[in-house]
């Protein structure tokens, strides 16, 4: 049975439907599986991308029951707009992985749509029929997606707290305007990381809550192995398409923030998919960029509030399950000691280079974002969001004869003004103006979901500094 273990290693060792239930282990570490899968993407080929999420994620989640789990994957991927879940689409010499399909339009619905059915199986395993208190800190899109998967689902209540900077405005309606008895949506004052440190602290102090907590972020080994799903599949379908040959590597470019999507590609390549280089693109905040050209990883730094809010991030959560993974595990601990007190640490050599073995880190300023957006769509025939247009610049700077996969994270109409904008349009303070003009001047759909939270009333109108928080949980009851 694959079981997991913290990447502090001062956390007993647990199955996987404890690491579900739990998601941050009690020792502040992350959750990792003792050991990696490794997979027969040929045997994949002839499967749908349900069948192929079945037979990885079983691979994950021994213990869970592999009847149920094939039925809450199809419950949970019935809610996508098209049947390919994850298209793996031609857009000039490049492909690009289309992510935002789902119910909030972002790559998170594909996680966050499957969470609350892997959390469920694992309390029936674990025969916990308490309530579980769902903590989420988001940066735009993980907040939505996760009030999508878990309103109304029995044994759950959610938390979510945004920051009341930097998020975009339809973000912003798509977490205040849910209507569900076991939510709620809280604005915290401040930056993305101010939001998550005030939730991390929390974990930290779990024992002194009534209630058992857990999270919907990334730092949940069950947001993270759903995404090792879409690499793999895009790599099989590639191979379907006649666009590569079975073993030939392809390398990926993903905008990166708290560095689960990347993660999740490293994942599917040490679980056997022949991925080669591994482009982690960051926006202005470019701490990550900083970290793998040196070594050094340092908070202490202006924070930038830039086109792609989602990426607006100093502090990121899964970077420490990487070092665990490249072979530094009886340092992490150390590591993220430093990074708590002082706000950065500096990885040893042997480790650097391990990292850049794998990695190839660029970041991307606001004015290549436009003109990437406006180069796409110009020359392409394909709109794409900012975090996208991130990942596609980072990309075109390392151009090989190998094909190149660009993750597709959002969909466009999540940020009319920017995107018009950067196309040379005028942009109206109303997103339902600036939405109906992307409509017209792309002659694309806006999906339906984007178009209603903006009509629709809001009701959650909270709003927090960080260190209340705590207090403010403690002494809230939940509905």
């Amino acid at each position: 049975m694959l079981n997991y273990r913290s990447t502090r290693l001062q956390a007993p060792i647990v199955p996987s439907v404890s690491a579900l239930v739990n998601g941050l282990a009690p020792d502040g570490g992350l959750y990792l599986p003792e050991q990696l899968p490794v997979f027969d993407v040929r045997a994949l080929l002839p499967l749908s991308y349900e069948a192929r999420a079945v037979m990885v994620l079983q691979a994950f989640f021994e213990d869970l029951d592999p009847q149920e789990l094939q039925r809450g994957i199809q419950r949970a991927l019935s809610r996508f707009d098209t049947p390919a879940i994850v298209p793996v689409t031609r857009c000039g010499t490049r492909w690009l992985l289309e992510l935002d399909h789902g119910p909030t339009a972002a790559f998170k619905d594909i996680a966050l749509t499957l969470l609350p059915a892997l959390m469920g199986l694992a309390k029936q395993v674990t025969h916990d029929a308490s309530v579980t208190h769902i903590l989420t800190a988001t940066s735009g899109d993980t907040g939505s997606a996760a009030l999508a998967g878990f309103a109304g689902v029995p044994g759950f209540f959610v938390d979510v707290f945004y920051p009341s900077r930097g998020i975009s405005i339809i973000q912003q309606r798509q977490m205040t305007t849910v209507k569900a008895s076991n939510v709620r949506v809280t604005a915290i004052q401040g930056n993305f990381d101010d939001a998550q440190h005030a939730v991390k602290t929390i974990f930290g102090q779990a024992d002194r809550f009534p209630f058992k907590l857990s999270s919907a972020n990334s730092i949940n080994i069950g947001r993270l192995m759903p995404q090792v799903v879409y690499y793999v599949s895009m790599y099989a379908d590639l191979v379907n398409a006649g666009a590569i040959e079975m073993g030939q590597p392809v390398d990926v470019a993903v905008p990166s923030g708290n560095f689960g999507n990347l993660l999740a590609a490293y994942l599917a390549k040490r679980c056997g998919v022949p991925l080669e280089r591994l482009i982690c693109a960051s926006n202005e905040n470019h701490v990550l960029t900083d970290f793998f050209q040196t070594g050094c990883y340092d908070r202490n730094r202006p924070f930038t509030v830039t086109s792609s809010p989602s990426m607006d991030i100093l502090v990121s959560s899964n970077l420490e399950r990487l070092l665990s993974l490249v072979g530094a595990q009886d340092r992490v601990s150390g590591w993220m000691d430093a990074l708590a007190k002082t706000g950065t640490y500096t990885v040893d050599e042997p480790t650097l280079r391990a990292l850049q073995s794998e990695f190839i880190a660029e970041w991307v300023d606001e004015a290549t974002v436009a003109d990437t957006i406006a180069s796409t769509f110009t020359q392409d025939h394909r709109l794409i969001d900012p975090h996208t247009a991130v990942a596609m610049a980072a990309a075109m700077r390392h151009v090989s004869d190998r094909p190149m996969v660009i993750a597709s994270t959002a969909s466009p109409f999540k940020f009319p003004a920017t995107v018009l904008r950067a196309l040379g349009h005028a942009v109206d303070a109303d997103d339902v103006v600036n939405l109906q003009r992307l409509e017209k001047v792309s002659g694309l759909r806006c999906p339906a979901a984007l178009a209603a939270c903006l009509e629709a009333p809001i009701v959650h109108t909270q709003s927090l500094k960080p260190q209340a928080l705590f207090p403010y949980l403690r002494e809230k009851e939940l509905p």
